[in-house]
């Protein structure tokens, strides 16, 4: 049996997982932040909501998907049932995150840390964290995550502040940035492996149907995304089990 080009290579040292390195690794994290959260501090103010609070929601939350649901949900008048439920739902991947994570931190981190620093967590600090050889310790951790916290505010305060000062052509083409950056996560996996063409042509086949027909198109859009997250997810996960799905169809090569 070949062993991987990978297998050869030394394992890192804890002691090179600095702080340094954390906020090295979390710059270009930082920098594509600022994009996406300077165009959902855009949004908020242009829903009639302060800047103050756009900064608070971005502070607290650290994360994208969850925060522009939730924002629709606050300015349509939802109830804080809708609201929690939705974000929870939208926002639930991070619990599998975290307890991946939690497999591969220095076993010296307090438990403490542990619950301090995975609020940090989102996919792209995850997928970083994760190719790190060997155990990731708090220092290394704290860094990685300070950086996009820092751009995740700060995007969204510019955002905030400037929207007043520039016209509105070119407020209305920064808006659709969340949209694109949406389509930059869906498109390229959606061509490399079928189960998640299926999946998005399922979403968007069960959302087109809760808008357009008479019936359905009553019910909220928070508990919309709600029921169609669980049922594709649902339909997804019995369609196509992991173990079931080629190396091809997951975009690797084969083992």
């Amino acid at each position: 049996m070949k062993k991987r080009s990978g297998d050869n290579m030394p394992e890192q040292k804890p002691s090179a997982l600095t702080f340094r390195k954390g906020l090295r690794d979390g710059l270009p994290i930082c920098l594509g932040y600022i994009s996406v959260s300077f165009a959902f501090g855009m949004t908020v103010v242009q829903d009639g909501l302060p800047v103050w609070l756009a900064v608070l929601i971005s502070m607290t939350n650290l994360t994208s998907a969850g925060q522009f649901a939730g924002l629709a949900l606050i300015v349509a008048g939802s109830s804080y049932v809708e609201i929690a439920v939705t974000t929870f739902v939208i926002n639930i991947r991070y619990m599998l995150m975290s307890l991946s994570l939690s497999q591969k931190v220095d076993e010296a981190m307090t438990a403490l840390q542990r619950w301090t620093l995975s609020f940090g967590i989102t996919d792209e600090i995850f997928a970083v964290a994760s190719q790190q050889k060997g155990a990731v310790n708090a220092r290394y951790f704290s860094g990685l995550i300070l950086m996009p916290y820092i751009g995740w505010a700060l995007g969204t305060l510019l955002g905030a502040t400037v929207t007043e000062l520039l016209p509105p052509i070119l407020r209305s083409a920064l808006g659709i940035a969340i949209y694109g950056m949406f389509l930059a996560i869906i498109i390229p996996p959606a061509r490399k492996a079928r189960p998640v063409l299926w999946v998005v042509l399922f979403s968007m086949g069960l959302s087109c149907a809760f808008k357009w027909t008479p019936f359905l198109s009553g019910i909220s859009s928070g508990w919309v995304i709600i029921i169609c997250a669980v049922a594709v997810s649902a339909w997804a996960a019995m369609r196509y089990p992991v173990d079931d799905v080629p190396a091809e169809e997951e975009g690797g090569a084969p083992a």
